[in-house]
């Protein structure tokens, strides 16, 4: 009798898959056998049923039965809050104008209040806050577990606001015309209601909007198909077609751009993720495609000129460079006659952002993973630029500024540098320090090294690791790496005062891996692991770890890794195909069953990063690392820590559900945390925050001390 096979309290299995398993009969001995298991999981995709919530349930309770009981537990947890709710946090900001608007969180505003104050004041360190919007009152007074998530303002007054507000945290939200000066909603004015939408303001009495009009209004994505122009005095129902996509598309989206006293107004159609057709709306509101690459992006207009970064080769520019061209002469000819290059970052690195400002633009670049800024100026025919010496080797970022001024808010910091907020003016010279937080964790001893690591087919990997200096190379310190890969996102590193307080202070050693997938050197980075191309990402994650083992500072017993969502993905490949490299894997809100992806929540619009599962010749790629397809009977693997949220309305909860019950069927121990509300964030306050860091590097020390 081989009940081993199963946990005895497990909830769900079919009555044949239990009755096999006490059998002793071989269910499971090939991949007909593993989809069979698979299939029989397919419940675990009903997200709010009672079946599967009493599932979750049970996972939680497990978990947090044997992790709560360990004497540490309270002090982590007590450590995490005490950094996620300090009084002298800092109060991140967007400049707008002379005001300063500020959105804060403490143990006093769980949910948190949108306020601000005079921008002077705030410089010279003594702002006088007023709340314009507070999240706790507003819920209480509606009874809804509402999540702020921003807000979009009609310059150049910016009074109307639209208010994006969320229940629970997910990506789904309404959108609430707001009235900044009087402090309050507006009484019959713009509401969208709940929904993946997006709005753009044409003027005070007009909206763009996308949001789900009805039956088949809505992508295959989960996004709205259709772009709708809304006048104030009409139900929304009244609103007129600007455009709609195919169903098999991805989103559609509107923006406003401003250029001095003018202002255009933009729509992205993504066909995939990431190719995308752009448009213009004329004088009566109609769309003027852009003749544009498919894989491009904005940012923005300057003196007349828009600029676009391109992603492919392109009229003679190579992909990664960042180009501009006069606008009105499209508008009048329809053409682009004159591309004028502002910047190509060459094989080193890459543009991160634009940034306008009245009399400049400022570019952020990464070099080998290090942040530069360079000052850009348009003298009607030609760019010239001057490279901006700040920050050092921390990390450099511009957080705020205003186009009308040449104000900016500039945050420096570093994975041993805590952060640091500067007000920052280069036309006049001005700097001056804001605020900045004291160390949070004790970094005395630590030693930062920026190494490499040689891939599979020979590329060098940058990676950064933190360690104790003088620690003996015997392979027993436990080390924690952390990997992304995917999008084109660039992993940086910054300071982290959890990771550095509950794992760092504590012993332990960190690796940040900066494999392909992502957008560290550009458009090459992230296509060097996309589609079939996908297992070079995971060959960098594992090449990292297999030279930092070598390097003698640990060993697979003390060895763990971390990733959430793409990176989730990462972390289900690294612990199914390399076991042997790994005693400790946190797995959060993660992809694992690629079979089923497209078909799950905002899966369909990421078949440009992995492929399209239902295309035998893609799936013929995605299911060699398809971790959920790939989890073996029999195989020795580390007790991986799941984390998702019920109210994850982009990645499915379902993919850590089944992974966790099929390893479950199969005999494997794991943990397994679901929290109800939050979001693919994970959480929605500050205390569901602390406790799940908590339980997460509780986990790691137990695992791999």
């Amino acid at each position: 009798m081989k009940y081993h096979l199963v946990r005895k309290s497990f909830v769900g299995l079919s009555a044949a898959l239990v009755i096999g398993a006490a059998m002793g009969t071989s269910l499971y001995a090939n991949d007909e056998k593993s989809e069979a298991v698979d299939k029989s999981l397919l419940w675990l995709e009903e997200v709010t049923s009672k079946k599967s919530l009493d599932w979750v349930k049970k996972q939680n309770k497990e978990t947090l039965d044997e992790l709560t009981r360990d004497p540490r537990f309270e002090a982590y947890k007590s450590e995490a809050k005490e950094i996620l709710t300090a009084s002298d946090s800092i109060t991140y900001g967007n400049i707008v104008g002379d005001k300063i608007y500020n959105f804060w969180r403490d143990q006093s505003h769980i949910r948190g209040i949108l306020r601000r104050a005079d921008l002077k004041s705030y410089v010279a360190g003594k702002p006088v806050w007023e709340t314009v919007l507070d999240m706790d009152k507003l819920a209480k007074d509606e009874g809804k577990n509402w999540v702020y998530k921003g807000y979009n303002c009609l310059g150049p007054d910016n009074v109307k606001c639209m208010v994006t507000l969320s229940p629970g945290g997910t990506d789904a939200s309404v959108y609430r015309e707001f009235d900044m000066k009087v402090k309050s909603f507006v009484k019959g004015g713009f509401e969208v209601p709940l929904a993946k939408s997006s709005t753009s303001w044409v003027d005070e009495n007009t909206l763009l909007v996308g949001t789900d009009w009805g039956k088949d209004s809505m992508t295959d994505s989960g996004y709205a198909r259709t772009l709708k122009i809304w006048t104030r005095g009409e139900k929304l129902s009244e609103a007129k077609e600007v455009i709609t996509l195919d169903k098999s598309e991805t989103f559609v989206f509107p923006s406003r751009l401003k250029d001095g006293k003018d202002y255009y107004q933009m729509i992205m159609r993504g066909h995939t993720f990431y190719k995308a057709s752009r448009y213009i709306l004329d004088k009566n509101n109609q769309p003027v495609k852009l003749p544009f690459p498919a894989k491009m992006n904005i940012h923005g207009i300057y003196k007349g000129q828009m600029l676009l970064k391109i992603r492919q080769d392109w009229r003679g520019f190579g992909a990664g460079s960042l180009l501009s061209f006069p606008i009105k002469d499209f508008l009048k000819s329809g053409k682009i006659k004159t591309l004028t290059l502002v910047l190509d970052p060459g094989m080193s690195g890459t543009v991160r952002g634009v940034t306008h400002t009245k009399d400049a633009l400022y570019i952020s670049m990464l070099e080998h993973v290090s942040t530069r800024i360079r000052e850009y100026k348009f003298d009607g025919k030609k760019w010239s630029f001057r490279k901006i010496d700040f920050g050092g080797e921390d990390v450099v970022s511009i957080v705020s500024s205003d186009r009308d001024v040449n104000d900016m808010l500039i945050v420096r910091n570093g994975f041993l540098t805590p952060s640091s907020l500067y007000f920052m003016n280069f036309k006049t010279g001005e700097q001056k320090k804001v605020q900045s937080i004291p160390h949070r964790f004790d970094v005395k001893g630590l030693k930062l090294e920026k190494k490499w690591a040689v891939s599979k087919d020979g590329t060098k990997i940058p990676y950064f690791l933190i360690y104790k200096k003088g620690t003996k190379m015997d392979k027993t310190t436990p080390v924690l790496q952390y990997g992304y890969g995917g999008f084109a996102i660039s992993i940086l590193p910054r300071y982290s005062a959890l990771m550095g307080k509950l794992w760092l202070e504590k012993g332990g050693a960190y690796v940040l891996a900066n494999i392909r997938g992502g957008g560290e050197y550009g458009p090459r980075w992230h296509e060097a692991a996309l589609f079939e191309k996908r297992q070079r990402a995971y060959e960098d994650f594992f090449a990292v770890a297999e030279t930092v083992q070598a390097s003698g500072l640990s060993s697979p017993k003390h060895y763990g890794a971390i990733g959430r969502s793409n990176g989730g993905l990462l972390m289900g490949v690294s612990f199914t195909q390399r076991p042997d490299l790994f005693n400790a894997i946190i797995c959060g809100v993660p992809l694992l069953d690629m079979k089923r992806y497209n078909k799950l929540l905002a899966g369909a619009s990421w078949m440009g990063e992995y492929g399209n599962p239902d295309k035998p010749e893609e799936w013929a790629f995605i299911r060699k690392y398809s971790p959920l397809q790939n989890l073996k009977k029999g195989v020795k693997y580390p007790k991986v820590y799941f984390f998702t949220s019920t109210k994850d309305d982009r990645v499915h909860p379902a993919h850590a559900r089944k992974m966790a019950a099929k390893m479950e069927i199969y005999g494997q121990p794991f943990y397994y945390f679901e929290n109800i509300e939050g979001g693919h964030k994970g959480n929605a306050n500050y205390d569901q925050e602390a406790t799940m860091r908590a339980l997460e590097y509780l986990y790691l020390m137990r695992q791999l001390r």
